[in-house]
């Protein structure tokens, strides 16, 4: 499994700086760049720090002005250079989002796309030595939500809003959260390279990290350091897919006792197989209660929703979890107070958990004058006597 934990967003350089960080040797790349028909640039490999933290920097020189291309001649040129198959479908693939997300924007028939600034040698560079290290790891890609700036750009059309459209539209299906950061975190080309290769994604997936390597960008920002950290590892033996259920949760210090308790009963009507809440202690020392709910992870949205919509909170928390259950079965016994429903949970697990159901057992004995301890006794021998 490859991962890309993209907490400053990335792009094209950035992303050929961390896969050689990682160990995917220069001439990989080198491979891949001398099958273009492409001169007039040079690659420069080096090392770079950000907040301490060594990565590999990619920079690509130009000698000169080149060309603007369409996407119908970047097609042609990808096809007829002599690329590894898999490293050729790959790279076509990235520039054909790219292009579907150009055109769309402009709305022009895609072979007419003019790249600019993604059609010039360096994006070029960028994409086909993507493509080339992601091909020769033959991993799974895994990529984390993508951060989003704001504010504006400059580019070949004028001004744009970040993030930008083409952006945007490549970034289709693709997790992404904003951020208070002035900045184009994720470029067109960096947009295009990752969700064209991502399989599936999650803020971190369950996997042993076995290699790490950092590709460094060009912008420096105040509140975290530019760096791209891909993962190397094998994915852990609970795969994602295992995580059937959910836990949503949500601290709140500004909530009464009342309506943390109907939010629990809304949770459960609602199909939560369980609610409670956590007394706990959070900014400037507030005494608050931390409410949560186990559910099918198919019900996590709607439990999110009423969880916000029944308490005061105005954000919350999702935990993937997997759960193991006993078998279980309802018996019912006959006692001198009536009938009495029994859950009885079995398994491998030693002896069975075997549990009379306490409001019937509750109203068994308000109809008999009797501790409701006296019809749970009852019902507990009644059961060992079958």
């Amino acid at each position: 499994m490859l991962f890309f934990d993209a907490f400053s967003g990335l792009a094209g350089d950035m992303t050929i700086a961390a896969l050689a960080d990682l160990g995917v040797a220069p001439a990989v790349f080198e491979k891949a760049w001398s099958a273009l028909p492409l001169d007039g640039y040079r690659v420069h490999f080096a090392h770079d720090a950000r907040s301490g933290i060594v990565g590999c920097k990619v920079d690509v020189e130009l000698d000169g002005e080149q060309p603007s291309r369409t996407y119908r001649d970047i097609a042609s040129m990808l096809t007829a250079a002599e690329l590894a198959p898999d490293v050729k479908r790959l790279a076509q693939a990235i520039f054909l989002r790219l292009a579907e997300s150009e055109a769309e924007m402009h709305r022009m028939p895609i072979e007419e796309v003019h790249f600019h600034e993604v059609g010039a040698v360096d994006a070029i560079v960028d994409v086909v030595g993507a493509a080339a290290g992601i091909a020769h790891l033959e991993a799974e890609v895994v990529l984390s939500p993508l951060p989003m700036g704001h504010g504006f750009v400059r580019a070949q059309h004028g001004v744009l809003p970040l993030p930008a459209p083409a952006t945007v539209r490549c970034l289709t299906g693709v997790p992404t959260y904003g951020v208070e950061l002035e900045a184009e975190l994720v470029t067109p080309t960096g947009a295009a390279i990752a969700a064209t290769v991502a399989r599936r994604f999650a803020r971190w997936p369950r996997l042993v990290p076995e290699h790490v390597g950092f590709g460094v960008g060009t912008k420096r920002f105040a509140d975290r350091p530019n760096l791209l950290r891909v993962v190397l590892g094998t994915p852990d033996a609970v795969h994602d897919d295992d995580l059937t259920h959910v836990v949503v949760e949500a601290n709140v210090d500004d909530m009464t006792g009342e309506l943390a308790g109907h939010a629990i009963a809304r949770l459960l009507d609602a199909g939560a197989l369980d609610a409670w809440a956590i007394p706990t202690t959070t900014k400037k020392g507030r005494p608050a209660l931390t409410i949560c709910a186990l559910g099918p992870r198919e019900r996590g949205d709607h439990l999110a929703g009423l969880l916000m919509q029944e308490t005061t909170t105005i954000g919350v928390r999702f935990q993937p979890v997997s759960r193991r259950v006993r078998p279980r079965e309802t018996v019912d016994v006959d006692t001198a107070y009536g009938v009495v429903p029994v859950k009885v949970s079995g398994g491998p697990y030693g002896p069975a958990q075997v549990k009379p159901e306490f409001d019937r057992c509750a109203t068994l004995a308000a109809n008999a004058g009797v501790p409701v301890r006296e019809v749970i006794r009852a019902a507990l021998a009644a059961y060992a006597a079958r």
